[in-house]
This record gives C-alpha cells, structure tokens and sequence, in this order.
C-alpha cells in the first residue's frame, strides 16, 4: 500500500502542478477579437476578461446605437471562440482524467 500511495501522491502533485501553469497560461494568454472589419476590437485574456475595447470613431453613430451594440457584441463573441480554441484545456484529456473532465 505504502508504494502505490506515494505513486499517486506524486501523479497528484504533478496534476496540480500541470492545473497552476495552465492557470497561468490563460492569464498570459491575449486574442483580440474583432467585428464590422475591424470597427470594433476586444482584447481578451484566457480567462475571458475582457482587458481593452477599441471603436474606430467612423463607426460611432448617436441614430445607430443598436448597430454599434451588434458590432460589440460580435467582437466579444469572436474573441470567446479564439479563447476556447487556443486554451490549453483543450488539452485535458491528455491528463489522463476519466469522463473529459
């Protein structure tokens, strides 16, 4: 019993180990997601915090709010889905956990 807990002790350690520098992958990790040809650009980190908006002036509207609120919207969801494809949790399954946790 003593070898087989140690061995799992360690595997333990490591998976903690591979969970904290994931962690901080996603912290350092930037996608800019984009909208109306580049009108509007969201800069996101891998945690999906949204870290900058930029809106060109020409796309600025006071009668066309709703339009300006699409453009928003699209560029959020654009740089949700780069999040979800360039996350290192893509990667879980090599981590050997059961079910695709």
């Amino acid at each position: 019993m003593g070898s087989g807990f140690s061995k799992m002790k360690k595997q333990a350690k490591a998976l903690q180990e591979q969970f904290a520098d994931m962690q901080e992958e996603l912290q350092n990790m930037r996608v800019t997601g984009s909208a109306g040809n580049g009108l509007v650009e969201v800069l996101m980190n891998g945690d999906k915090e949204v870290l900058e908006i930029k809106i060109n002036p020409d796309c600025v509207d006071k009668d066309d709010l709703e339009g300006l609120q699409d453009l928003l919207v699209a560029a959020l969801k654009d740089a949700n889905e780069k999040v979800k494809e360039q996350s290192p949790d893509n990667d879980l399954g090599g981590l050997g956990l059961p079910f695709g946790m």
